[in-house]
């Protein structure tokens, strides 16, 4: 108490600080760790076929097939939770932050 300060104002402490920080940074890292995964999982593959039936009227079609492989689909699901937690960090900062008093 001898710092000036109110009884409502408390110094704020480093470990505070230090966990503002973390989350961010980790986030990012989450991010950038999704977005290689994505930019390794591209597989180079030409693929293509096509079926001549007209008289057995049946519906041929590729199952499975995907134009975005299950890796870098993988990636963006990663690279979207990072930017969700930094989303939801920014919010709780804004949120929390002191109001000036006039």
């Amino acid at each position: 108490m001898g710092e000036n300060n109110t009884f409502d104002q408390h110094p704020p402490s480093n470990r505070a600080g230090l966990r503002a920080a973390v989350v961010p940074v980790l986030a990012l890292g989450v991010v950038l760790a999704g977005c290689l995964v994505a930019w390794n999982g591209q597989v180079k593959s030409s693929f293509g076929w096509f079926a001549y039936a007209p008289l057995s009227n049946d519906f041929f079609s590729g199952s499975g097939m995907a134009f975005v492989t299950q890796g870098t689909q993988i990636g963006l699901a990663i690279a979207v939770a990072g930017l969700l937690v930094l989303a939801f960090w920014a919010g709780f900062r804004l949120g929390r932050r002191p109001r000036r008093r006039l």
